[in-house]
């Protein structure tokens, strides 16, 4: 039986689109195992899947000065002898990466064990992990076809973005049940700030709730420990959504969100039009920023940057979105999404075939 080992943590976006590819791999013969950190968010979701978790140290490879990237050197070394331990008794054909720090260690073990390597990066632009690790991968797939040109050459592969099946196959009626409502009645919007919620927008759609409740419903994912004390008839508030996510998905007519990549392709695979607000500069490395002007310019999305946010504005956005929606669908049916996960696995094929 064909071996593979996937790995990826830090957050929801670098599982996701592991758990994706699960049932693909599952049906193709694999026998599929995972590494990812000790205490991650990753393990608790992958767990869930019943596939075989390897937990190991891993340090954080910051981008500013701090005492803990000293300690964590010693993290990133003890978790690359945890990597080495567990694939050198596992014996795979192959890694497969997804992103964030937990990776390096792994593969840079998998290279010392002549074990082929295929990273995935989703965003515009590579981050960090993604790479440091470079030297260790054989192919590096990517979401957008821009990214090629920040890769070395012949390692470069335009997939897509693995998006989960059950995602597009999302039940309305069921939704409404999940948040209490009866059928027919205002429109929908979606609110999400990722798997860690976002302040900001939190904030920015709860000063604004009277606005918007009296021409909308609003189904708020505020992350975990974001739930607030608010009552109101026709909003729906939830720390985070797992089983029931492909129906809130299904009841929603527009979608507020961050600019995550994984985020992005999936409203595209579902046709929903949706109102960006990325991680500004100094949040982040600026990759959501591009995200979201991709996406925009191609007239898939808008745009409102975070520190542009005032109550005023945020509420014109989303009206304008909603009036426009029919505008933004039609643009995304326009656009040759393919199937992310199959191109990833057929770079999983070749780079085996190729040993």
């Amino acid at each position: 039986m064909k071996k593979i080992i996937l790995t990826g943590g830090g957050t929801a976006g670098h599982v996701t689109p592991n758990l994706a590819l699960l049932p693909l791999l599952q049906a193709d013969g694999f026998e599929v195992q995972y590494i990812g950190s000790k205490d991650g968010l990753e393990k608790e979701l992958v767990e869930a899947t019943g596939i075989p978790y390897h937990g190991i140290s891993a340090g954080k490879l910051r981008r500013y000065m701090d005492v803990k990237n000293i300690t964590d050197i010693f993290r990133v070394i003890r978790g690359f002898g945890n990597a080495f331990g567990i694939l050198r008794r596992l014996k795979p054909d192959i890694v497969f990466s997804k992103g964030g720090f937990v990776t390096v260690p792994v593969l840079a073990a998998a290279r010392m064990l002549r074990i082929r390597c295929v990273t995935h990066e989703s965003d515009l632009t590579p981050g960090l992990a993604n790479r440091m690790s470079q030297p260790f991968a054989n192919k590096i797939c990517v979401s957008f076809p821009e990214t090629l040109a920040h890769l070395p050459v012949r390692k470069g592969v335009h997939t897509g973005s693995p998006i989960r099946k059950e995602l597009l196959q999302g039940d309305r009626k069921k939704g409404l049940k999940f948040c209490e409502w009866a059928d027919g009645g205002k429109p929908v919007i979606l609110v999400t700030g990722g798997s860690q919620g976002a302040a900001a927008i939190n904030n920015a759609i709860r000063d604004i709730l009277p606005q918007l409740l009296s021409r909308f419903r609003v189904v708020h994912l505020c992350g975990k420990g974001n739930l607030s004390d608010i009552n109101l008839p026709g909003y729906a508030e939830f720390e985070y959504v797992k089983e029931d996510l492909a129906d809130v998905y299904a009841l929603a007519d527009i979608v507020v969100s961050r600019a995550g990549a994984n985020t992005l392709f999936e409203l595209l695979a579902m046709r929903k039009p949706n109102l960006l607000i990325p991680l500004p500069m100094g949040s982040s490395r600026g990759d959501q920023i591009l995200n979201a002007e991709s996406f925009a310019m191609q007239g898939f999305s808008k745009l409102l940057p975070e520190g542009k946010i005032t109550p005023e504005r945020l509420l014109k956005e989303i009206e304008m979105l909603y009036n426009d929606r029919e505008i933004y669908a039609t643009n995304m049916t326009t656009h040759e999404q393919g199937d992310g996960a199959a191109r990833v696995m057929a770079v999983l094929q070749e780079t085996m075939d190729g040993m």
